[in-house]
């Protein structure tokens, strides 16, 4: 699996969880360095903003600054005005011409390996640039606020935060008293790429009444054989709209008993695939997906 594959999947494939509760501090007044280790921009608020990362993309536009977009990536098409927004190509290694040929005053990107030399380049360009993980709901509600203070709208950051992290409070209570089934995440197939400890999903299960059966990895992801699988013979089984019709007709993942069950359910990737504002709603998914109980009990209005 290319690593370029892996970030139309950032959002699956996840690299650090970190548990995310009400009283998260609000002080970022200690965060002066990104994940990159830069020193973060003072005294600046970007009015041409290049963001080559969904997750930032769209926070930009949830607090009320996609206007001052003027670059995204080929992957970056939610909410739909983000399409309005020209694309610059990949996120990963992208094409450091065609984003000084935007003119930005910011540059946001991934924190992968892959773009330290595009970060190094833009800043010699001197063009600020600003590189985070998103790989967690700690670290989506830390950006959120630090994106809020950068543009210069923490209350509409932290109002978000706070709606975020209600919902996934509501969905953790409503689930505390459930059985807890165990999961085996699919993320990709040859080889085979399971959901590990590390990644936000594993988080999502959590608050949504599940344990991921790879949840002691802390990587994000994890290459498994399905004979491993099989030896820890989940109860359910997640995977992609794409993947699991394919999975459901195979002999050889039909040697797991809750795929022989018909318990291989297709999750929403595009609600659950990555750490957004609809971070709460995709806890919620998962929980009426995994507790049809909850679903029969609150019927959509």
């Amino acid at each position: 699996m290319s690593r370029l594959r892996r970030f139309a999947l950032v959002g699956v494939i996840a690299l650090a969880a970190l548990a995310c509760r009400p009283s998260e501090p609000r002080q970022l007044a200690a965060v002066s360095r990104d994940d990159f280790g830069a020193e973060l921009p003072v005294g600046h608020t970007p009015t041409r903003i290049v963001s080559l990362n969904p997750t930032t993309t769209e926070l930009l536009f949830a607090i009320g600054a996609g206007g001052r977009l003027v670059g995204r990536s080929q992957f970056d098409n939610f909410p739909d005005s983000a399409r309005l927004v020209p694309s610059l190509g990949m996120a990963l290694r992208p094409n450091v011409e065609a984003v000084l040929a935007a003119r930005p005053d910011l540059v946001l990107l991934y924190a992968s390996n892959d773009n330290r030399p595009a970060a190094d380049r833009i800043r010699q360009a001197g063009i600020p640039v600003v590189a985070f993980k998103i790989d967690s709901i700690a670290q989506f509600t830390r950006l959120s606020r630090l994106l809020g203070r950068m543009t210069g709208d923490s209350t509409r950051a932290d109002a978000l935060v706070d709606s975020v992290t209600a919902t996934l409070e509501r969905v953790r209570s409503s689930t505390a008293s459930l059985p807890r089934p165990t999961v085996f995440i699919h993320a990709w197939e040859k080889p085979i790429i399971a959901i590990g400890g590390g990644s936000f999903l594993t988080e999502l299960l959590h608050i949504a009444g599940a344990r991921n059966i790879y949840d002691s990895v802390p990587a994000p992801s994890i290459q498994v054989t399905l004979e491993d699988v099989v030896q820890r013979n989940p109860d359910f089984v997640l995977a992609s709209p794409i993947s699991a019709p394919q999975m459901k007709a195979s002999n050889s993942w039909r040697t797991i008993p809750a795929v022989r069950a018909g318990r291989l359910l297709e999750y929403d990737t595009l609600l659950v695939g990555r750490p957004s504002v609809l971070l709460g709603a995709a806890a919620q998914s998962l929980a009426n997906l995994l507790h049809p109980e909850l679903r029969r009990a609150n019927p959509p209005r």
